[in-house]
């Protein structure tokens, strides 16, 4: 599901590594932000720079995220000990808190 071939008109930036010790296994999750009006890459580059910032005091590591810049739609992928701490992630570093979170299973 994730990568190029996603949606028509999605863009993927912000590849990130775990920092998480190796073999400590967190959940991960796909948010989705939907601000209905459109957004650029650069403005969601800034937010994610933020949250990268603030991600390490709540044990959470943002991966990656996609950008739907006409519809205004955000997709970005963390792993976190649960749906709340990358809630307060995004709440912290710039109030840009997600419409929805999925838990989600990574395939290859």
């Amino acid at each position: 599901m994730c990568g190029p071939g996603l949606a028509s008109g999605l863009r993927v930036a912000g590849t990130h590594g775990p920092q998480h010790p190796e073999g400590t296994a967190m959940p991960l999750f796909m948010d989705v932000h939907d601000l209905k009006a459109p957004v650029t890459l650069e403005e969601v580059a800034k937010a994610h720079s933020a949250d990268l910032e603030t991600q390490d005091r709540h044990g959470v590591h943002y991966l990656r995220y996609w950008v739907d810049e006409a519809n205004g739609r955000i997709f970005c992928l963390v792993d976190a000990p649960d749906a709340e701490a990358a809630t307060t992630v995004h709440r912290e570093a710039h109030g840009l808190v997600a419409d929805e979170v999925v838990p989600v299973a990574e395939g290859e």
